[in-house]
């Protein structure tokens, strides 16, 4: 693996007012990563999300891409975000347009490609995503999960080096779960580079690289999904897989290294 990370969070805070919601964030992402961030609500993970996508503001630290400094004054916006793109938990489809259209929208009108050559691509995003006979749908014709998936190739229209994705699965009806898993599950086998805020811990034990426990602001602990699901070694991580996994699933007691005594539940900043 490549010794650059792709992106890379270095001492990066963010307050709202006087309350603090990332307190001093270190994350690295390599090319081809699968980075997921698990936490209670409200432990930060959406607000590191935004603040990589200069949807936020941070007061301190700094985002890097490519090994470019994309945070604080006279970031080309713009430019960070077709190298990154991101997806939310709701779709935020245009509903006047057609599911090509949609897919065809930023390429045309931020990288400025031919009105065919952008639907061309799109037809081929769409066939990507399974759903290459609903291009001419409305939005509003398609299930949750399939406007899942048209946001999901709507950002890869823009050929990012890596998605950001914000608990894409939360706001779907659990039968229609498992269609957006295995897109992304495809997407990382394709190699594409992703940094995934989620409540799924099945997906991020199979299919992540990487696994980082956030409590309020801060990365708790980081490692591969065998080390934090298995064996972490914070108390507070433990208690969250608890709350968070079947039976059979959840952490081992043994070989504990509790490095401070962990907060009540409940008392997580808010993203």
């Amino acid at each position: 693996m490549t010794t650059t990370p792709l992106i890379e969070l270095r001492g990066v805070h963010k307050c709202y007012g006087s309350q603090q919601v990332l307190r001093g964030i270190d994350l690295a992402i390599h090319p081809h990563e699968v980075v997921c961030l698990i936490g209670a609500s409200g432990s930060g993970k959406s607000t590191l999300l935004r603040c990589v996508n200069a949807l936020e503001d941070i007061q301190q630290g700094q985002v890097m891409v490519d090994g470019d400094v994309v945070s604080g004054p006279g970031v080309d916006v713009n430019a960070l975000r077709r190298s990154v793109g991101m997806v939310f938990q709701s779709y935020n489809l245009f509903p006047h347009m057609t599911v090509l259209q949609n897919i065809a929208l930023a390429p045309r009108t931020v990288l400025g490609e031919r009105r065919s050559d952008a639907l061309a691509r799109s037809h081929d995003l769409l066939d990507q995503v399974g759903l290459a006979h609903k291009g001419h749908c409305r939005p509003d014709q398609l299930s949750g999960g399939q406007q899942q998936r048209v946001a999901i190739a709507r950002a890869l229209a823009m050929c990012p080096k890596a998605l950001l994705l914000d608990e894409v699965t939360s706001a779907l009806d659990p039968e229609l779960v498992g269609e957006v898993l295995d897109l992304l599950r495809a997407l990382a086998e394709d190699g594409m580079t992703m940094l995934l805020a989620t409540h799924e811990m099945s997906f991020a034990r199979d299919v992540a690289t990487k696994v980082c426990f956030l409590h309020q602001g801060v990365v708790l602990e980081q490692g591969t999904p065998e080390k934090i699901f298995e064996h972490p070694d914070h108390e507070r991580t433990r208690a969250f897989l608890r709350r968070v996994l079947p039976t059979g699933a959840q952490p081992s007691d043994t070989d504990q290294q509790v490095s401070a005594r962990p907060a009540p539940f409940g008392s997580e900043v808010h993203a």
